[in-house]
């Protein structure tokens, strides 16, 4: 088991209730994305499961750890085990591609070779490689501040990918990105995890992505959970009713949100159609570059 919450409620020191009521279990090398109007509590569930957060109620189990009864030293071994892609990457602006992508490991490298990555990098094939599939590895040597919004967040995925995690949880991870390079790099996230056996929980606001390269959805309005079911269960009534605060049009990543619209019709449906984004074919990176 990935992880699992049970009854998990967290409320913030002003008195707000982030999230409540949340049950879900991710097994062992599971995709799950979760979905949700603005504000729906998704950032603070990435947040609670990425042990950066205590919930203040329920059950919570992570990697087969209760991490809030952990010493501190068994603490940093499980936080080494969870990586996560930040919808903005915290990467001081000044710092080297390379040395952002190698921080990647700290958590597992002994201090003297954490020490000397900093100095000099200690790994710039493995680096170069990993940077490759998100068609940057001509960027490694340079300042983070000279990188596009949409370069750096590509850069926080490739730092997941070399940390190696055993459970990949993902903020919004393609939000700075366009449609073809975003299904891309979805596309690289997904085979990654499938490669090496990892879970995968992303939280999305695009419902074309998710409903795409997720074969389970977890819907979340409010702080609580509207919804968990498998990718053709999820009706077009369904997300309407889930982002009925927004407005008439399902926020999609693709540049025709209306073709989520159609008669009721699910993801599986269209994709087999071929009717709508979803249908899309996977865009290779390197065909986008620059972007």
């Amino acid at each position: 088991m990935a992880f699992e919450l049970q009854g998990v409620g967290l409320t913030h020191g002003n008195g707000f209730r982030a999230l409540q009521r949340i049950s879900i279990r991710l097994g062992r090398g599971e995709r799950v994305a979760v979905i949700g109007p603005s504000g729906a509590g998704k950032t603070s569930l990435i947040r609670l499961l990425g042990v950066a957060t205590r919930p203040s109620e329920g059950r919570l189990n992570i990697l087969g750890r209760n991490p809030w009864q952990l010493p501190a030293g068994e603490l940093r071994r499980l936080r080494a085990r969870i990586g996560t892609i930040h919808q903005a990457p915290p990467i001081p602006p000044r710092l080297r591609v390379i040395t952002a992508i190698l921080a990647g490991r700290l958590g597992q490298w002994p201090a003297w070779k954490a020490l000397l990555s900093l100095l000099y990098p200690v790994d710039i094939a493995g680096a170069q490689a990993t940077l490759a599939r998100f068609d940057l590895a001509d960027r490694l040597f340079d300042r983070c501040d000279r990188l596009s919004g949409g370069q750096l967040q590509r850069v926080g995925i490739a730092r997941v990918f070399y940390q190696e995690p055993d459970l990949i949880l993902a903020d919004e991870p393609v939000s700075a990105l366009d449609p073809a390079l975003a299904d891309a790099a979805l596309g690289e996230l997904v085979a990654e995890s499938e490669r090496r056996g990892a879970s995968l929980f992303a939280s999305l606001h695009a419902g074309d992505l998710a409903l795409k390269w997720f074969p389970r959805i977890v819907g979340l309005r409010a702080g609580e959970v509207a919804f968990d079911l498998p990718t053709a269960e999820v009706s077009n009534g369904l997300l309407h009713e889930l982002y009925a605060a927004e407005d008439s049009v399902l926020p999609t990543q693709a540049s025709e949100p209306a073709a989520l619209r159609h008669g009721g019709a699910t993801a599986e449906a269209m994709a087999e159609s071929g009717d709508g984004p979803l249908a899309a074919d996977v865009v290779r990176l390197d065909t986008c570059r620059g972007r």
